[in-house]
C-alpha cells in the first residue's frame, strides 16, 4: 500500500498540471495545434520532444521523492511537464485529462536483433549500434510469423481503477487507444545493418521485395487486429513528436477505427537512393496501408525536397516532414496550402552551446519559406541526443525560436 506523504506529492503535482492545462493559453494552444493540421495559416506550434532527460535537471525540479515505484512513474511524468512549462517558450501539448494506454501484447514477427552497443556516456540511452545480418538468405525469412495480438481488457479496469482512486477527483482519468507508427525499414535494418539492405538494391532486388512483402503483410494483420480488438484511437496525444489532433472527415461512431487515426511512417535510410528506387522498395508498398487511415505523415529525418511529388501519391497524405538536410525553400513551394511541413530544425545547435545567430536563421528561412507559399507549419525540435549537460541550451533554443516567430505570427 502506497505511503500518504507519496499520494500526497502526487496530487499535489496534479493540481498544478490540471490548473496550466486548462488555463486559456493551452486551450488556445490546443486549437492551433488542430488549426495547423487542418491546413490554416496560425503561428507555428514549436515542440521539443526526445530529450536527454537525464541532462535536464535544474534547480532539483525533476527530483522525485515517492517511493513507491508506480506513484514515483506517475511524480515523474506531472514534474516532466511542470518542468517544460517552467523553462520552455514553446508549445507543450497538455490535455486536461489523464490518458491511460489500453494494455495488449503481441507475438511480434519471430526474428531476433543480434547487435553490439557502445555508450559514450552510460546515463543515455542513445548508443551506437552493430548490427550484425540475420537475414542474409532467404531461409532466415522461413522464421518469420505475422504477429498475433491480444488485448488485455482486465489489465486496462485495474489501470484506470488504480489512477482514478489516486487522481479522479482532480482530473479525468480517460482509457485511451494507441495510434500507428509503422517504420519497417528502421526495424528492417537493425536485422540486418544498412549496407547490406542498400548493396541489394542492386544485387538481389527481388530479396529486399521479398522482405518488405512479409512487412507489409504483418502490418496489414496487424491493423486488421487492432482494429477489430478496439486498440486504436483518433484522440491521441502525440504524432511521434508533433501535435496530433486534427478533423477527420468521416469519423467513425466509436472513433476506434483506422480511418480515425493518422498513419505515420517513414524510410530515413532511404535518404540516399534515388526517389525511383524509394518508390519502388517502400512507398508503393505502405500507400495501401496507409490509405485506410485518415490522413498520413510522412518522414522523419530523411530529406525529401526531391520526391515531394511522390509522397503526393498517397491519397490522404497530410503532413511531410522535413529534416535539417532538407531543401526548406524547395520543400514549402511543392507542399504549398495542401499540406503541413513539420520542420525539424537541427539537433546539433544544442549539443554544445547555442549559436543565437545560427537558431535564427534556420528558423528565419523555414518561417518565410512557409509564408511565401502558404504552406502550414509546425516546427520539432528532436532526436536531441545531448546537450553537454547544459539544459540552458533548450531554455535559451526556445526563446530564440519564439521570438522570430513573434516577428513573423504576432505574440
Amino acid at each position: 500500500m502506497y505511503s500518504k506523504h507519496d499520494v500526497e506529492t502526487v496530487r499535489e503535482l496534479a493540481k498544478r498540471y490540471i490548473e496550466i492545462a486548462n488555463s486559456e493559453k493551452h486551450v488556445k494552444m490546443r486549437e492551433r495545434f488542430r488549426a495547423t493540421n487542418d491546413l490554416k495559416i496560425v503561428r507555428p506550434p514549436v515542440i521539443v520532444e526526445e530529450l536527454p532527460w537525464h541532462e535536464m535537471n535544474m534547480d532539483g525540479a525533476l527530483d522525485c521523492v515517492c517511493e513507491d515505484g508506480g506513484l514515483r512513474g506517475i511524480e515523474y511524468s506531472f514534474r516532466v511537464a511542470l518542468f517544460r512549462e517552467k523553462y520552455f517558450k514553446c508549445d507543450n501539448f497538455i490535455e486536461p485529462v489523464f490518458a491511460v494506454g489500453k494494455s495488449y501484447s503481441s507475438t511480434g514477427n519471430g526474428l531476433a536483433v543480434t547487435e553490439r552497443r557502445l555508450a559514450a556516456d552510460a546515463r543515455n540511452s542513445i548508443v551506437s549500434h552493430a548490427y550484425a545480418d540475420v537475414l542474409e538468405d532467404e531461409r532466415a525469412l522461413e522464421a518469420f510469423r505475422d504477429p498475433v495480438i491480444t488485448a488485455h481488457p482486465e489489465n486496462d479496469a485495474k489501470n484506470v481503477a488504480y489512477y482514478g482512486e489516486i487522481l479522479g477527483d482532480i482530473m479525468p482519468v480517460e482509457l485511451r487507444g494507441h495510434g500507428i507508427y509503422y517504420a519497417p525499414w528502421d526495424t528492417i535494418s537493425t536485422l540486418r545493418g544498412v549496407e547490406p539492405i542498400l548493396a541489394d538494391i542492386y544485387e538481389r532486388p527481388e530479396y529486399l521485395h521479398k522482405i518488405i512483402g512479409l512487412f507489409t503483410r504483418a502490418m496489414s494483420s496487424e491493423m486488421d487486429q487492432m482494429e477489430r480488438l478496439g486498440l486504436y484511437d483518433g484522440r491521441g496525444l502525440s504524432l511521434h513528436c508533433t501535435p496530433a489532433p486534427v478533423t477527420v472527415p468521416n469519423p467513425s461512431k466509436d472513433g476506434g477505427k483506422c480511418r480515425d487515426i493518422w498513419f505515420r511512417t517513414m524510410a530515413q535510410m532511404f535518404s540516399s537512393i534515388s526517389p525511383d528506387a524509394h518508390e519502388e522498395f517502400d512507398l508503393q508498398y505502405s500507400r495501401p496501408l496507409a490509405e485506410r487511415c485518415a490522413f498520413t505523415y510522412y518522414g522523419c529525418c530523411e530529406p525529401l525536397s526531391d520526391r515531394i511529388d511522390k509522397l503526393k501519391k498517397y491519397k490522404n497524405l497530410r503532413k511531410v516532414g522535413a529534416s535539417p538536410w532538407t531543401d526548406v525553400n524547395a520543400t514549402a513551394e511543392a507542399l504549398g496550402g495542401d499540406y503541413v511541413l513539420s520542420r525539424k530544425p537541427n539537433p546539433a545547435n544544442v549539443a554544445n552551446g547555442v549559436d543565437a545567430e545560427v537558431v535564427r536563421a534556420e528558423i528565419t528561412e523555414t518561417v518565410k519559406a512557409c509564408l511565401k507559399y502558404g504552406c502550414p507549419c509546425d516546427i520539432t525540435l528532436k532526436d536531441i541526443s545531448t546537450v553537454s549537460y547544459r539544459p540552458q541550451s533548450i531554455v535559451e533554443w526556445t526563446q530564440i525560436v519564439s521570438g522570430v516567430l513573434d516577428e513573423y505570427y504576432g505574440e
